[in-house]
Order: structure tokens, then sequence, then C-alpha cells
């Protein structure tokens, strides 16, 4: 088979070009990879060799290079079984191939200690359907009414805009504090199984800073509600912003049908279910956001006590956050998260019960953010 080798600076032709054996547009299919470095240094790219008949995407959106990482995007006909990609990349010892959520087979050339190849799968509609192949993310609880996500964010995998400003790392360390607790008020107040029985699902999620096919800044996290097995349900999508401090100061919530509605501190955000016709059309309330003056959120279901995720004993929501429960302190959550490692060490103490305290870890593969230990 004849080949070619590109790199992945300069882009390719156009599939649109007459070019036999290869697929006419309605045939494109898409794949990506991230070639992980051994040891973080210098961003730069390697030489990467496709078949004929497949591109490197052009655009720099596509191929990226950050100090511990490159990915890039293919297209061309759909192969299941995968292309074979040669990767040369002089001098930079290489640990692993990553496809979607698998490091991928790499087979070493023993002529060439700074080459290698692997087979691509290509079976993707598009190049955003590939964005898992980029995101290191874990999943400590996918059941019936939650779909519960932390994202694994590393400063050598910056990209993007994520490289044009300082390290977000309070905000990083305060969204895990604050998912753990989201998480607990959820399961706690009984709102999941209240949203499972209807086939609904609340939806946490903090922000990745690697992606540039979805440049999630500022720095947020979001308590989602699926009127829905999925997104593409009614939704209300909270996007909680937060200061240096990991304090919320801002909730821009995506609602269906009305776009985004703009919360601020004291403000009564109320989410509904989009069952019936109360309320404009968007159904019964689920419960009611308010962001607080400590940086927190009060969250109050529609029936029962109302919870709330407030600052530390320091002040802000970086070292720890509270979880109060009717009004009192109940919960005192820390997490550390050692993304180079793939460990994630979650800590709560019963302020109300001693019982209700537990150390729990999350051991992750840290390239791909796969679960090994500690699912709930």
């Amino acid at each position: 088979m004849t080949r070619r080798t590109l790199l992945t600076s300069v882009p390719a032709a156009g599939l649109a070009m007459a070019t036999p054996g290869v697929a006419r547009a309605e045939e494109t299919t898409y794949g990506a990879f991230r070639v992980v470095r051994r040891l973080p240094g210098v961003p730069g790219q390697p030489e990467i060799t496709l078949p004929a008949g497949y591109e490197i995407v052009p655009g720099a959106t596509y191929s990226v290079a950050s100090r511990a990482e490159y990915y890039t995007f293919v297209r061309g006909p759909r192969n299941a079984a995968g292309i074979e990609v040669k990767v040369r990349w002089p001098d930079v010892p290489v640990e692993a191939v990553v496809h979607q959520d698998l490091r991928l087979a790499v087979r070493r050339d023993r002529g060439d200690r700074d080459s290698f190849t692997f087979a691509l799968p290509m079976t993707q509609p598009t190049a955003g359907a590939n964005q898992p192949t980029l995101q290191v993310w874990s999943f400590p609880d996918v059941s019936p009414g939650m779909n519960y996500r932390i994202e694994h964010n590393d400063p050598d995998r910056a990209a993007g805009p994520w490289t044009t400003v300082p390290w977000p790392g309070g905000a990083v360390t305060s969204v895990i504090h604050q998912l753990v607790a989201a998480h607990a008020i959820c399961r706690d107040s009984g709102m999941v199984g209240i949203a499972a029985a209807k086939g609904h699902r609340f939806v946490l999620m903090g922000f990745e800073t690697n992606n540039t096919l979805h440049a999630d800044n500022p720095p947020h996290w979001h308590i989602s509600y699926n009127s829905g097995p999925d997104f593409n349900s009614p939704t209300h999508n909270p996007h909680f912003w937060l200061d240096a401090a990991g304090r919320n100061f801002y909730n821009g919530m995506d609602v269906t049908g009305l776009g985004r509605l703009k919360y601020y501190v004291g403000e009564p955000a109320p989410l509904y279910d989009f069952v019936g016709d109360a309320n404009g059309g968007r159904g019964d309330l689920v419960l009611t956001f308010t962001l607080r003056e400590d940086g927190g959120i009060d969250i109050q279901p529609a029936d029962g006590p109302g919870y709330a995720i407030a600052a530390g004993r320091d002040g802000d929501l970086v070292e720890e956050v509270t979880a109060l429960r009717d009004g009192r302190p109940w919960l005192r959550i820390t997490a550390r998260d050692r993304v180079r490692h793939g460990v994630l060490t979650v800590r709560v103490r019963g302020l109300q019960n001693p019982a209700e305290s537990y150390a729990r870890v999350h051991r992750y593969d840290r390239l791909t953010g796969v679960l090994v230990t500690g699912r709930h």
C-alpha cells in the first residue's frame, strides 16, 4: 500500500479531491489519538505517517501539543479494525497511545528506537465524537437518576485557552470538593430516587483544561438535571463560575427553550422537571439554587429540609468545603487528586453523626480516567 508522511503542522489535501480509493464525503469517518510522552517537556510534534486515502484534519484545533502529550484527528474511509499509523518522534520517549478510553497496542520499530506503529479504528461520524480520546474523566456513580463524573486536570496537559492564563489550581481543587458534596446532598435528600422514578437524572460534572474542541472556560462546574435519559432531553444546565478561591459567584443556567438565564449571589434559581404544564411548561419544581455570600450554594429541594455547600473553616472552598443540612453543619469534605498517579482520595467527616465519616480511594488509569477501584 502506498504511504505518505505528514508533518501535522502542514494540512494535507482535502478528501474532496479526486484520489483513487478515497471515500466520498458522506462516507468519511474520523478517528483521534493521543501520543503520551513518558516525561513532560517542551511542547512538540511527532512525524505521523498514514495510509493513502487518509489525512490529518486541517486546523490548529485538531492537532495540539502540550508538555505531556500530542493529539490529532484523522479522517478517511471507515475501517473498524483500524488503519496502520506510524509515529516517529526523535529523542522523545513515548509511554502510550490513547484512543477513546483505551490504550492502543503499540508495536515498536526494532530498527528505529524513535518509531512505532499502531492500529487506529476509523468509525466515528464526526471529529467531535472522538472527544473521549482527549478527556480524562472518572465516573464514580452512574446509576438510575445519577450521572456523576470527575475531570482529572493536569497543568502539563493544558491546551487551548488554558495556555494563555495562569493555571486555575484553586478552582480545579474546589470543583472536586463541591462535586463530592453535591453527590452526597442529592443522595441524602432523596432527589436521585425521585428523578430515577421519572426516568430523569442529575448530572454532576466539572470542567476540563485540554480539549480544544470544547473550550471549557472560565472555571466552572455543574449540577444539571435532564428531564429524560440524556442531554437530548429537556435540560436545566447550571454553569457555576468560580473565582481563584473556589467561590461560586455566577450561575449561567441554560434551560431548554429559554436559553441562558443569569443568576448572581442571593438570587434564587429554580429548576423544574418539564413534566406537565406548570410553570410555563417547565413542569414541577425540583429544587432551587441560591448562591451564598460565602461562595457556596444553597440547595433547597422542593420537599424536605434545605442543604448547602458552604465555605470551609478557612473561609474559602479550596482546602475543604462544609455541607449543611437543615441549616446545620453536616459533613466536612476534602479531596486530593494526584493526577500523575491516578489516585483520588476523598475524606468525609460526619459533623452530626460520626458514623457518616469515611475515606474512599478512587484509583483510575491516569491517561483515560477509567476507574480501577473506588466506584460508589
